[in-house]
């Protein structure tokens, strides 16, 4: 069994419009919805062995949240460009090429590419507002797998839950 955690980054700001992109934090609701979504996973005991996130100072901020709250050490999140402006089938790719040891990963990032990826993963319109956790759990014993076989159970949760 394999399981994909898809995140979208928290609320950011965009007071100071002289910030790139790239550089933009997390305003004072994207602070607290990051480590309540965090925290709801823990409750349910996901123990993920990894947590990969774009760049981003927003996605990377969120991913801290979440590890701090599943008790992972922050130094074990994986930077990775590719979840930063990328496609649903460059993350596709992206998920497809995991290594086998790892059973349960969460990844961090944007939209529209995480709600598109989402859509093709369970055949549906996903609608992935700031910091929305959708899970998908799959039948199979390769991430290569992952796009060929439906998931098996999809749940979505977001702050406003």
């Amino acid at each position: 069994m394999k399981t994909l955690f898809l995140v979208r980054h928290a609320k950011s700001s965009r007071v100071d419009p002289t910030l790139a992109d790239h550089g933009r934090p997390l305003n004072q609701r994207g602070m607290r919805d990051a480590p309540m979504m965090g925290k709801r996973l823990a409750q349910r005991n996901v123990k993920p062995d990894l947590l990969m996130a774009s760049p981003a100072l927003r996605a990377l901020t969120t991913a801290q949240f979440f590890a701090d709250e599943l008790g992972i050490k922050r130094k074990a999140i994986v930077v990775d460009d590719r979840l930063y402006a990328s496609s649903a089938d460059d993350l596709l790719a992206l998920i497809r090429g995991l290594h086998g040891k790892f059973d349960g990963v969460i990844l961090f990032g944007h939209n529209p590419e995480f709600s598109e990826l989402a859509c093709r993963l369970c055949g549906k319109r996903v609608d992935m507002p700031t910091c929305t956790v959708a899970e998908f759990g799959f039948d199979a014993n390769v991430w290569s797998a992952i796009g060929e076989t439906k998931p098996t159970e999809v749940v979505l949760d977001s702050p406003k839950k």
